[in-house]
């Protein structure tokens, strides 16, 4: 099997979707090729029978001669923009399904499910009694009762399940629980005493426990440890309400928050979200990562001596005042980079494995990133070497693209989008990547998904992180992720890993980087195998056709 291709590529071209004129450009794969046949005998048996009894046999796998195919499916191969992220590969036979009707791009919505009622169905009983319902679950096997408490969406169900774990304090005058029961570790530290910690997890993650019950097990604030709460945020007379959490020993060196929406504002379901709890939650990753860098410009912070949570407008003069702290005094910063994430949503398989690393309750996290970490090879020294932060991937390459092209490349990845031609050349179908914009952000499908589902969201003009993001801007951006991650749900998403890749805070203005955010959902036929391993990325649908897609489903937050 040869390529037909005899031309070598360009040795100084750059691994990338858009070219220096602006546009996208990725391969046609029109594979043809001859395959030596090397099978010794042929195993050629009966399979199975049709309707009308005719024998069905396995003899064309097993071809007399050498294979020829003549006219193979036409594979597009699409560089990322970003080289590090990899290379997308639409399969054309897919993609030509939906492109006629892109309504049909979504991931079915789960059935109603519940346990109880399919064995009284089974049983021939009306009720079931509650010791007979305790004697079923004590009978069942683990990965069975997994099963029922991720999938089931019967309250009562869950209820039962979750006091088959945990024992309940209820409250005298109702059947609302209030507290659960706590025991002693051996250093006398109170924690809960909670039988599987697995089954009381995934219980407490399905959206149809009964909200007084997910308070009680995992809302209300010390139920999961001893976290402090280091903010708050009340919006619309407190219909919004959003803790912030630290985590002191955390998986991110030095520590990360976590905006948490608040016991008394639950919110499992992107859907249930409002715009004034997206703005809250954001606004307390503003208002933490201004403070953090003020602290290390000595800038007076008596404004926030109050514990009170900051206005939209004292935050903006308090970043105001680092930018030009930070362009006059050349003080360097010791965290200068942050990092903001958002897991979206919860599974867990009946075969033991933790599908998604979101629970309880809707949170983002974020966290500042040290400049430099101590280098163990020299550390008699204290010699350092640069601290990892994504958005320095995002700042080699958009350097290296401006040496070899002369051009800046944010800018002519937004040509590219406001231009792009449709992938297949179908001049009778839609054209546009686009699915929200205003005045300040453009929410688009990549030409080069990561997942199949992938939305991005970036500036149209020139802004490089929260830091060099004014007022108008991050409630663009607030706007344009609450859009985001809605629309995913509507199309049947139910994990979404959204992250952010942005600038150093001590990196030159005039240095082109634009933020930019990346909505990853799971999808169920989408495990992250083999070909995701090389960072190929297979693609059932044309980008335009997700697009077309999302719009037919997108609402505007209130």
């Amino acid at each position: 099997m040869t390529s037909p291709i005899k031309d070598s590529p360009d040795k100084n071209s750059l691994r990338t979707c858009v070219s220096s004129k602006g546009q996208f450009v990725y391969g046609v794969h029109k594979p043809h090729f001859n395959i030596t046949n090397l099978r010794e005998k042929d195993f050629i048996k009966a399979i199975g029978v049709l309707p009308d009894k005719t024998e069905v046999d396995n003899n064309t796998n097993f071809p007399a001669n050498d294979v020829k195919e003549e006219n193979a499916d036409i594979i597009y191969e699409v560089p990322n923009p970003f080289p590090f992220r990899g290379t997308t590969y639409i399969n054309s036979a897919w993609a030509d399904q939906y492109a006629s009707q892109p309504e049909r791009i979504k991931i079915e919505k789960r059935d109603s499910f519940s346990f109880q009622k399919s064995m009284k169905t089974w049983l021939k009983k009306d009720t079931l009694s509650l010791e007979q319902i305790n004697d079923l679950y004590k009978t069942l096997p683990r990965p069975v009762i997994i099963a029922i408490a991720e999938s089931s969406t019967d309250p009562d169900e869950l209820i039962e399940l979750a006091k088959t774990i945990c024992t309940f304090i209820f409250d005298n005058n109702s059947n609302i629980p209030k507290g659960l029961y706590f025991k002693k570790d051996k250093n006398g530290n109170a924690f809960p005493d909670i039988k599987d910690y697995t089954l009381y997890e995934i219980i407490a993650n399905n959206r149809c426990l009964p909200d007084v019950y997910k308070n009680a097990m995992v809302l209300v604030p010390g139920i999961q440890g001893t976290s402090e709460i280091t903010g708050d945020k009340h919006i619309n007379n407190q219909e919004s309400h959003v803790f912030e959490y630290l985590r002191r020993n955390s998986y991110i060196p030095w520590g990360h928050f976590a905006a948490n929406m608040a016991n008394n504002s639950v919110r499992y379901s992107a859907g249930e979200l409002l715009l004034s709890d997206m703005e809250g939650m954001r606004s307390l990753y503003y208002q933490r990562t201004y403070i953090r860098l003020a602290e290390q410009l000595h800038i007076s912070l008596s404004q926030v001596s109050s514990k009170q949570p900051l206005s939209d407008e004292t935050i903006e003069d308090l970043r105001l005042e680092i930018i030009e702290q930070l362009s006059n005094n050349g003080r360097e910063l010791n965290f200068n980079r942050s990092l903001w994430g958002w897991n979206y949503g919860f599974g867990y398989s009946h075969s033991g494995y933790n599908l998604h690393a979101s629970h309880q309750q809707i949170h983002q996290q974020y966290a500042m990133i040290p400049k430099y970490v101590q280098n163990t090879e020299n550390a008699d020294n204290k010699a350092s070497i640069s601290s990892y932060s994504s958005g320095d991937l995002i700042e080699e390459f958009v350097l290296a693209y401006r040496e070899k092209t002369g051009k800046s490349f944010f800018n002519n990845y937004i040509s590219a989008i406001n231009s792009n031609a449709r992938t297949d050349g179908n001049l009778s179908k839609e054209a546009s990547l686009k699915v929200f914009e205003d005045k300040n952000v453009i929410l688009f499908v990549p030409k080069a998904q990561t997942s199949q589902f992938e939305l991005q969201l970036m500036p149209k003009k020139q802004c490089g992180n929260v830091l060099e993001a004014d007022l108008s801007m991050r409630k663009s951006i607030d706007r344009a992720i609450l859009i985001a991650i809605q629309t995913i749900e509507s199309l049947g998403a139910r994990m979404v890993t959204s992250i952010e890749f942005s600038k150093r805070f001590d990196l030159d203005k005039k240095h082109d980087q634009n933020i930019f955010y990346s909505f990853l959902p799971k999808l169920p036929m989408s495990p992250g195998a083999f070909s995701e391993a090389h960072l190929r990325w297979i693609n059932g649908h044309y980008p335009e056709d997700f697009a077309l897609a999302c719009r037919l489903v997108m609402k505007q937050p209130s």
